[in-house]
């Protein structure tokens, strides 16, 4: 990566005018802003709403993630997969609509397994959706999750690959995932296979029963914040925590780190 990343944070909190705030006040150079199926308005009225309050963000950059449980593009069930491709279309559309660039989705979002989801049409609505996005100049980016097939490097790696889609890497998820857990697989195997498709990254320590735990300190995500600068395009890291102190715990680890690395590059 040339540069320093672009941090940002998530939509903690609803009221724009004080999450605009909160972010530069703390120097934060974007938002990440979350869209559950909910969020899509329903009308013109609502619609424009949404876009001023996007607008109101100004400067700060703002990307999107699609936050879309048991919306499954794979769906066994034909008519619930045509039903989920229908949302993530009115979703883009509405990027579109803010001039948004960047939308982040998920395979397998809030599932223990994947049972009674196909394999072969997942691959081939996501390749859908993702070419949806390009229509838009939207660039749609697969996540990694702790369980199912994107919790699994190589799986992870061919969902990219055969859907056309790029990559966040959540290295919370990936920590605890069981592939890595096992040392089957480190870390490092969610991105190697196609350091160029990862394009923005989740950042925390872990993910727990009680969500998702900030680092102590730098050196917990040392290693994992050195695996990002290796990813040429990894440019958005996001500090994925909604509670304030959590997160400003997770800031002050990743400008320590940042300022580290930073100053051995000058020496």
């Amino acid at each position: 990566m040339i540069g320093g990343p672009k941090l940002a944070c998530p939509n903690w909190c609803q009221d724009v005018i004080n999450l605009k705030s909160f972010a530069l006040d703390y120097g934060f150079h974007g938002i990440d802003w979350t869209l559950r199926p909910d969020d899509l308005p329903t009308n013109r009225s609502e619609e424009a709403c949404f876009v001023s309050a996007m607008a109101g963000l100004a400067p700060l950059e703002v990307r999107y993630h699609l936050f879309f449980l048991d919306h499954e593009l794979g769906d066994l069930d034909a008519e619930k997969a045509r039903s989920a491709m229908r949302d993530f279309y009115s979703a883009l559309d509405l990027i579109s609509a803010v001039s948004g660039r960047y939308a982040t989705v998920h395979v397998g979002l809030g599932r223990d397994t994947m049972e009674g989801i196909s394999w072969d049409r997942t691959i081939t609505h996501l390749r859908d959706v993702a070419a949806k996005a390009r229509h838009h100049g939207i660039r749609l980016c697969l996540e990694n999750l702790v369980r199912g097939w994107s919790g699994r490097p190589h799986l992870y790696e061919k969902l990219i690959r055969r859907s056309d889609c790029w990559g966040t890497l959540d290295i919370g998820h990936a920590h605890v995932c069981d592939s890595v857990m096992s040392q089957a697989y480190g870390v490092e195997d969610f991105a190697l296979p196609h350091p160029g498709k990862i394009l923005s990254a989740h950042i925390y320590h872990e993910e727990t029963a009680e969500g998702h735990i900030p680092p102590r300190d730098y050196s917990d995500i040392e290693d994992r914040l050195r695996l990002l600068r290796r990813l040429p395009l990894c440019d958005w890291w996001v500090l994925e925590l909604r509670e304030e102190a959590a997160l400003l715990k997770t800031l002050d680890c990743v400008s320590e780190f940042l300022a580290i690395t930073e100053a051995r590059v000058a020496v």
